[in-house]
């Protein structure tokens, strides 16, 4: 923590995880900025200081302990060596890293021992052959890695997949299993005991991934069918299960996954339910 008590966390300043980073955080609570060119924000009110910073540079940050905390891609925690740990995956922000080489070539991972390797994450990329006993060049290239080979500068890549679609235009094919799947994450130095204030914003964070995937469903049914009706809606603990005024009928309350609500509702509809209605939730502490 800083000399004012404060709890330091860097956040992405741009590229893919800025907006989501500042979204989730604005979700549970806290003050974003409103200017791209503020550097650093003081919440007072949540005692906290946000650092806008490189995505790559944060783990950095982080590891040396100027920062108590950081969001940045799991990616880059491990490409950058620093000495950072994960502290939990943040439900945003998917990747995945995989090794491509053009198509005619057919090449395993093995094969690459003693070939050129471009890529933008050469401690990632280098740390995972080494595991496998795999020495090759590595040629570091920050973005459009898929040219390297065209241009000969490299026998093979690694890079960031999501569709393949670049990767088929470039005339190359993916090989291996992935290398990494990467995601946005939260992150402290490692050794260190947990910063003050990490409980609270990690439960702010639970708070707000719950709400974005799951809603309250709230129906009404014959209280001979309540059974049933719960082995659909199990809730996280149990449904809420009151009294109608209506004889024999009651109204049930339970969270349910956001994805599974219209398949839920029909078949609560099929064994009698009625008055089925689905709320979604701003937040929520478990």
């Amino acid at each position: 923590m800083s000399e004012h008590d404060l709890l330091r966390i860097a956040v992405p300043n741009k590229g893919a995880l800025a907006e989501a980073s500042a979204q989730l955080l604005t979700e549970a609570g806290y003050r974003m900025r409103s200017d791209s060119k503020e550097l650093v924000l003081t919440d007072e009110a949540n005692q906290v200081e946000f650092y806008y910073l490189r995505p790559r540079d944060i783990a950095v940050y982080v590891g040396e302990g100027t920062l108590d905390l950081g969001i940045t891609g799991r990616d880059m925690l491990i490409d950058s060596g620093a000495d950072a740990i994960e502290v939990r995956a943040l439900g945003f922000g998917a990747s995945r890293f995989r090794f491509a080489a053009p198509a005619e070539d057919s090449l395993t991972v093995e094969q690459l021992q003693g070939k050129r390797l471009a890529t933008s994450y050469p401690g990632l990329v280098g740390g995972y052959l080494a595991e496998r006993g795999i020495e090759t060049r590595l040629i570091k290239l920050d973005g459009a890695v898929e040219t390297a080979i065209k241009l000969g500068v490299a026998d093979a890549i690694a890079d960031v997949v999501e569709t393949g679609t670049t990767l088929r235009r470039a005339g190359l094919a993916l090989f291996g299993e992935p290398i990494l799947q990467s995601e946005a994450i939260l992150i402290r130095r490692s050794g260190d005991t947990a910063p003050d204030g990490l409980d609270l914003l990690e439960r702010r964070i639970d708070g707000v991934l719950v709400a974005r995937n799951y809603v309250l469903m709230d129906y009404d049914i014959a209280a001979a069918d309540v059974e049933q009706a719960s082995a659909l809606t199990p809730g996280l603990e149990s449904p809420t299960v009151s009294p109608l005024a209506r004889e024999g009928w009651v109204a049930v309350r339970a969270m349910v996954p956001k994805a599974d609500a219209q398949l839920i509702m029909d078949r609560l509809w099929a064994i009698g339910a009625r008055a089925i209605l689905v709320t979604d939730i701003a937040a929520c502490r478990l």
